[in-house]
């Protein structure tokens, strides 16, 4: 059994890590004063400023497949990728990307909102949680209703990624009460701002913040349904499910780089007399944050390959974003102790870290669901306890 990485995977991960290193990081001191102010970390156009600098280095578009000038990377290498985006703390990602369930539009669809959004001349966000639909998503509430060739949207939708910044959204709403959504009752919708919905931003702990957006009546053209009339839920369950290896990928990447600084801290910090490396209880905390660390990270690995042999990933993922979420929050935590009061200011990003990884045990799934998902596998028989090795 080969657990290396291929020469590629390998030139790959460098590469991208090369480029944080070189252009994002030196950032860092910027956005902490930025956000001590309660300011954006990096601006729009920073940001585009950024991804066009890294489309130099080869990196632009990810998961999009070539037919559209992206990269068309399997899901292990995104993977390794995003754990080099996780080194850093400033709110970077590399540009060319879109919604996956953006690659079902027609034709039209993909004129008007996939290459623009690849491009970067537009901005997405995916509307499914409601104020009693977070983890039970088939409760969703929001209706559209025909009215000639159009659909009529009322309700809300709540905690919205990006819905704040995004100038259309991917809305499921219930287009067949008679029907559970998750068979034939609910749509998908490609709504424009400028129909006439409206975001309202919803203050965290962490930094940014996610939105709520307000449907009163907007009207729809039905050629803006994405997919089929009654495939909402199923394509909200796709887009859902391909967080699951990439929030814990990115979870690695914050605890490789916290780890390393409670190291470099353990071994300069001096009190009574010697660094407090040499005392057991840093060594005990240093010597779990790797068994975790490194524990996530072939779960991680595993479930990036799953998917990459067209297996079912959701097992496999499920355990990847349990476990891995709940790593980063142990590993935060133990660097911010061994840092001491220091970490708990704002002059380090520890605490930043604190607040945002506190995040990844809820948002794309809670890690009650990710239990439930994979008890459920085991009790019903879907998949055997080490079935990957059978």
């Amino acid at each position: 059994m080969d657990f290396s990485l291929s020469d590629e995977q390998r030139a790959i991960r460098d590469t991208a890590r090369a480029f944080i290193t070189r252009e994002v990081m030196p950032l860092e001191p910027e956005v902490l004063r930025r956000e001590r102010a309660h300011q954006p970390g990096l601006t729009p156009d920073e940001l585009r400023e950024l991804q066009l600098k890294a489309k130099k280095f080869g990196f632009w578009g990810l998961a999009t497949p070539e037919e559209y000038g992206g990269m068309g990377l399997p899901a292990l290498t995104q993977s390794l990728i995003w754990t080099e985006i996780g080194r850093t703390f400033v709110p970077f990602r590399f540009g060319g990307d879109a919604d996956n369930i953006l690659f079902r539009a027609n034709d039209e669809q993909k004129r008007e909102y996939l290459i623009p959004t690849i491009e970067g001349e537009r901005r997405s966000c995916f509307a499914i949680t409601e104020p009693g639909a977070g983890s039970d998503a088939a409760n969703i509430k929001m209706r559209a209703r025909r009215d000639g060739d159009d659909w009529i949207l009322t309700g809300e939708k709540t905690f919205i990624t990006g819905g704040n910044e995004a100038d259309f959204a991917i809305v499921v709403a219930v287009t067949d009460p008679d029907r559970d959504v998750r068979d034939g009752g609910s749509t998908a919708f490609l709504v424009d701002r400028s129909m006439g919905w409206r975001s309202e931003p919803i203050q965290t702990m962490g930094e940014g913040g996610p939105a709520s957006l307000v449907f009163d009546d907007v009207r729809v053209p039905a050629r803006n349904v994405l997919g089929e009339v009654g495939q909402g839920f199923k394509l909200g369950m796709e887009w859902i499910i391909k967080g699951r290896y990439i929030i814990p990928s990115n979870a690695i990447g914050i605890a490789e780089r916290a780890l390393g600084m409670a190291i470099q801290h353990a071994n300069t910090r001096v009190t009574f007399g010697a660094p407090i490396a040499s005392y057991q209880a840093i060594q005990w905390m240093i010597a779990d944050a790797e068994t975790e660390l490194e524990a996530a990270r072939w779960l991680v690995l595993r479930a990036a390959w799953t998917a990459d042999q067209g297996l079912d990933p959701r097992h496999a993922s499920a355990m990847a974003k349990l476990y891995g979420a709940n790593m980063v929050n142990h590993v935060v935590d133990k660097v911010m102790q061994i840092h001491g009061g220091m970490g708990y200011t704002r002059e380090l990003p520890i605490e930043r870290w604190y607040r945002q990884v506190r995040l990844y045990r809820i948002f794309e799934g809670t890690d009650e669901m990710q239990r439930l998902i994979i008890s459920r596998d085991l009790l019903r028989g879907y998949t055997k306890i080490g079935g990957h090795l059978a």
